[in-house]
């Protein structure tokens, strides 16, 4: 069962690679001081700044298009002209923060920001329900204009009685506004019930949440957000799925500078995760609260390491979880 498992894993991994389009080089976000990296020294913009944008050439920018290499291209983007501005315009990369951190996700962190990257995440949880189980979920971020974007999410589950696909995610993420020092987004997450309820899966889901990302001050950046997870189909009962309040906080610190690989933009960061059950499909309404420490690296060419051991403080059905992750920026 053992090998099957890394076997599967395995071939997981091969899959997000050739998903992910290899011959693009970039970084999450624009440095500050010139990237030996750069992913081309052309600017494959076409179009000069102030161009009436079609609505065709916003998606293929923001898809396609040099989105790092010219920061004069960002613009600041507030709440208050959240419906006038922004929609017209290709998504570009925004600067690094007031203090030099970049925009980077973290694992089992909230986002906060747009990216443009895939990730392949590989999970085993120790000991629950008294044996191990084994995820695997391959992510993409989309950029679609200035103020919106999608998130996917494809995942696989493996416990003690099955391995199967698990319930495919899609979520469509809008950017509220963001200046050089704070980003926030609200996001609107749909789970559909494509997985097993073996793996607590085969639920239909909506997960409104809003996030934030903020750095004033050197390498230190805090994120994280509130929302709902509310289930409304499929096998809820006997996949164990609750309505919960949701919130997280994590704080973190930029080490060393981009290009310093394979240390490059070294952070360990604490991740603090909280679910409150808010329904009353079961007798007690539960306080879940996790504790994730972690780590991101630039191991070069825009491919980055990640990993965490998330640690239950109250009382949980499983041990501990360790999350790791191989991602690709483009």
């Amino acid at each position: 069962m053992f090998r099957k498992q890394i076997k599967y894993y395995l071939q997981l991994g091969l899959l997000s690679l050739i998903l992910t389009p290899l011959s693009l080089n970039a970084t999450d976000s624009i440095t500050t001081t010139p990237k030996a990296e750069a992913s081309n020294p052309t600017n494959k913009y076409t179009f000069p700044i102030g161009h009436e944008y079609t609505l065709g050439e916003v998606v293929k920018e923001s898809i396609l298009g040099d989105v790092y290499s010219d920061p004069s291209k960002w613009q600041e983007l507030s709440i208050t002209n959240f419906f006038s501005k922004g929609w017209d315009k290709p998504w570009v990369s925004p600067p690094t923060g007031g203090g030099g951190a970049p925009r980077q996700g973290w694992l089992n962190a909230y986002e906060g920001v747009f990216y443009r990257l895939s990730l392949g995440v590989f999970g085993w949880k120790h000991h629950e329900n008294n044996t191990d189980s084994y995820t695997g979920n391959l992510v993409t971020f989309t950029p679609i204009n200035s103020r919106f974007e999608v998130k996917t999410e494809i995942p696989v589950s493996s416990n003690g009685e099955a391995t199967n696909f698990g319930d495919f995610r899609i979520q469509a993420r809008f950017l509220l506004s963001e200046s050089r020092n704070f980003t926030q987004t609200f996001n609107l997450d749909f789970r559909t019930p494509t997985g097993s309820a073996v793996n607590g899966n085969d639920v239909a889901a909506i997960i409104p949440q809003y996030q934030f990302w903020a750095n004033w001050w050197k390498g230190l950046v805090i994120r994280g957000g509130t929302g709902f997870t509310i289930p409304y189909a499929g096998e809820i009962s006997k996949a164990g799925a609750r309505s919960t309040f949701d919130a997280n906080f994590s704080i973190g610190y930029y080490m060393t500078p981009h290009d310093m690989t394979p240390f490059g933009d070294m952070v360990w960061y604490l991740a603090t995760n909280l679910n409150q059950a808010i329904d009353n499909r079961a007798d007690s309404r539960d306080t879940a609260v996790t504790l994730s420490p972690g780590f991101r690296t630039h191991l070069g060419m825009d491919w980055y390491m990640l990993g965490t051991v998330e640690v239950p403080v109250t009382s949980s059905d499983y041990d501990y979880q360790v999350l790791f992750s191989f991602m690709k920026v483009y």
